[in-house]
């Protein structure tokens, strides 16, 4: 099945499409440092970007999409800063707010399928309405927005559109699921919420279900305290903290949420000057805990990785030793974070790289949800 990935990042949720099977046909992405990522990766034959076509820099709006053909699925993940926690809560004001692209992308290809991404703070209250808007451009995409009209009457002709029951004629017409799913509740080791925004076909009749949670805290709980956890890193007894209690008389049926001492097993600790033979694996100094910047714990999943409006924040980029110390999670640290491998390289100074990384899907969720989607398009 063939997709198309826009405002594809630094690939990660593009590597989660290409895993679960999907071929592209096309990838997107404007920013050029993001771009360099693609294509080193892609020249030095890193699977699945070497399987990619060219990229695509340049903005989207330029795209067009009539000289691709038809795709089974359009995947990507918008520009979250107008609706990020961190960002400036533009919304539709925002000049990088590319939802309309989106739209835009799935009314000219008519896929089988889309799926989206974003942060949770399009779900927030505060943009319910333009949240509601975007849902239904992506119900009704063929019902373009008009010259004059403003997004806001726009959204009030699609709510009177879909309750008159027309759209049941209509040749492109979308059923649309959204949901918030935490990225350690699918084996990635970073807390981390994203809005996944689901759409198939009318005409494919498919009834549509988010993947099951496979990973949870409670069963690393239980891992921890029967030893298990500590025994498969060699932790000394006497290291070890005191355990939480249970709250569970059965062993979960879940797997253990994977921790930030999992994900960076086997990596040497980085060094500021010295090279280690790993790639992106070099210390950046200057890591301090103060009020709400503690780093994240060893022993449990990461904190949400973030780009940061200006510069790469500290707090949520930091690792936090069991005895105080704190430190700059490494590039590569920070990639397996989201589950990039290790053959894949970032290019740009440390604040752009960990900027691409802050910015990306974990590739682990990518893959689950889009293997969700292959199987549903199986299916039908």
């Amino acid at each position: 099945m063939n997709a198309i990935e826009l405002f594809a990042g630094a690939g990660g949720l593009g590597m989660g499409v290409s895993h679960a099977g999907f071929r592209h046909a096309a990838v997107v992405e404007w920013n050029r440092d993001a771009c360099k990522t693609l294509r080193d990766n892609k020249l030095r034959g890193v699977k699945p970007v070497s399987e990619w076509p060219d990229i695509y820099e340049g903005d989207v709006r330029d795209f067009n999409f009539a000289k691709i053909g038809p795709v089974d699925l359009t995947a990507g993940g918008p520009p979250c800063q107008p609706f990020s926690l961190g960002g400036k809560h533009g919304a539709d004001r925002d000049r990088r707010d590319m939802w309309p692209e989106a739209v835009r992308a799935v009314r000219e290809l008519g896929p089988r399928a889309f799926l989206f991404e974003n942060v949770r703070g399009l779900t927030r209250p505060a943009f319910a309405e333009y949240f509601e808007h975007v849902l239904l451009q992506l119900s009704f995409p063929e019902m373009e927005r008009r010259s004059y009209e403003s997004w806001p009457e726009h959204r009030v002709r699609l709510l009177k559109y879909k309750a008159s029951k027309r759209h049941s004629a209509a040749p492109l017409c979308y059923s649309v699921s959204f949901k918030v799913l935490n990225a350690c509740d699918y084996g990635v080791p970073q807390r981390r919420e994203r809005v996944f925004i689901i759409g198939f076909r009318n005409d494919l009749n498919i009834k549509w279900q988010f993947p099951a949670q496979t990973h949870s805290r409670e069963a690393l709980l239980w891992a921890q305290h029967t030893g298990d956890y500590w025994d498969r890193h060699s932790v000394a007894r006497r290291a070890r903290p005191p355990q939480m209690p249970l709250g569970t008389l059965a062993r979960p049926t879940t797997k253990p949420w994977t921790t930030v001492r999992d994900a960076i097993v086997g990596l040497p600790e980085p060094r500021e000057r010295e090279a280690n033979g790993v790639l992106n694996h070099r210390l950046q100094p200057g890591a301090r805990s103060y009020d709400g910047h503690t780093g994240s714990p060893l022993d449990e999943p990461a904190k949400t990785l973030k780009a940061g409006a200006h510069g790469v924040p500290g707090g949520e980029n930091m690792l936090a030793y069991p005895d105080g110390r704190v430190r700059y999670f490494s590039i590569r640290e920070s990639a397996r974070l989201q589950t990039f491998s290790d053959d894949y390289e970032f290019q740009g100074a440390w604040g752009e790289a960990m900027r691409q990384i802050g910015n990306a899907v974990p590739v682990q969720l990518g893959r689950v949800v889009a293997e969700a989607v292959r199987d549903a398009l199986t299916s039908s």
